[in-house]
């Protein structure tokens, strides 16, 4: 069977891994994604082969529009080539209109129902929909799926995508000395689902001062985000760019601070002491919060304070929480195995 696998994000790529992996094994896969920065560095790390078909569109509706409509003509053209029985995305909206149009059938993962503008124009035109259960199904059919054509699997994305091994040797952006390390990853600007936001630069001023003896660094997202923190915050605070795997990152720091995404629900679940200043509210954070793996909180003092607690403790019941958690979670990828044969 020929199977194309459409790729967007940095996410999407790592929950991509195990299933190239065992569908690779037997299955004509074809995988590609668009010139979107934070993905192709992750692929060279990754060493990730991906065809790059298309580009971002950025923050602008209108730019966004044009790169949607460029790519799916550039795609519908390789993809009729080569021809592939079934379609495994995201919720790709290019994919989801170019499988459409050309007769393939289409199956999609979610787990972000709040992405209003991206469930529109992909659920009325996928056939099976696999999400995390602990999201209701209504949180996707009233976009126009059917309830019987949504799978729901015991896990998060994140119990997926932190199995992966770390093959990345770079020097870590931590100085080296006993200090505690804080990583900070600054919010998504340029989804469409996202207003953009102030709420990090009080929280970073915040915790450059009362955590100054302390290594902190700073994940930003895009160029300007970066010069624009550069010039807000200490030059004492380390700012870099996302070029690093993600997990090697987690590994080495003692406390998250992030706003709510992938990087928090891995975070959470590898057992980090882990704070969401929620700048995308969505119900895996939710989950998070209600297991007590994530404390949510937007207050700069009460964030400050909450870091100190945790690093005045001496116990791991974070690490303990995330592993009972893990126990009772499933491989979603066997669902997806299941459901093509079927």
């Amino acid at each position: 069977m020929k199977i194309w696998i459409d790729i967007l994000t940095p996410k999407q790529l790592l929950f991509s891994e195990p299933i190239i992996e065992k569908l690779g094994k037997k299955h004509d896969l074809l995988c590609t994604s668009r010139d979107y920065d934070e993905v192709s560095k992750l692929a060279k790390i990754r060493n990730f082969d991906l065809v790059f078909v298309g580009k971002h569109g950025g923050g602008d509706k209108k730019s966004k529009l044009d790169a949607s409509i460029q790519r799916m003509e550039k795609l519908s053209k390789r993809i009729k080539v080569f021809s592939p029985d079934m379609v495994i995305s995201f919720c790709s909206p290019e994919a989801a209109r170019v499988a459409y149009g050309l007769g393939i059938k289409h199956i999609a993962f979610c787990d972000s129902p709040h992405a209003e503008a991206v469930m529109r124009l992909t659920l009325p035109l996928i056939q099976k929909l696999l999400i995390p259960f602990t999201i209701p199904k209504n949180e996707f059919s009233k976009y126009g799926i059917d309830k019987k054509n949504i799978v729901q699997y015991k896990a998060i994305d994140a119990f997926v995508t932190i199995q992966r091994k770390i093959n990345q040797k770079s020097k870590l952006p931590f100085r080296n000395n006993n200090k505690k390390n804080i990583l900070i990853r600054i919010e998504e600007e340029e989804a469409s689902y996202t207003s953009k936001s102030n709420k990090i630069i009080p929280i970073i001023k915040k915790i450059a001062t009362d955590h100054q003896l302390e290594n902190i660094v700073i994940l930003g997202r895009y160029e300007k985000q970066i010069q624009n923190l550069q010039k807000i915050v200490d030059q004492k605070i380390k700012i870099v760019k996302m070029s690093f795997d993600g997990k090697y990152l987690l590994k080495n720091a003692d406390i998250f601070i992030g706003s709510g995404g992938t990087m928090t629900a891995e975070s959470a679940l590898m057992g980090i002491p882990t704070i969401s200043y929620n700048a995308v509210p969505n119900l895996i954070e939710d989950f998070l919060i209600k297991k007590h793996l994530v404390k949510r909180e937007t207050n700069p003092n009460k964030i400050s304070n909450h870091v100190k607690k945790i690093f005045k403790s001496t116990d791991n019941e974070s690490q303990k929480r995330a592993e009972k958690i893990r126990k009772q979670m499933e491989d979603p990828i066997q669902k997806l195995i299941k459901m093509i044969k079927e």
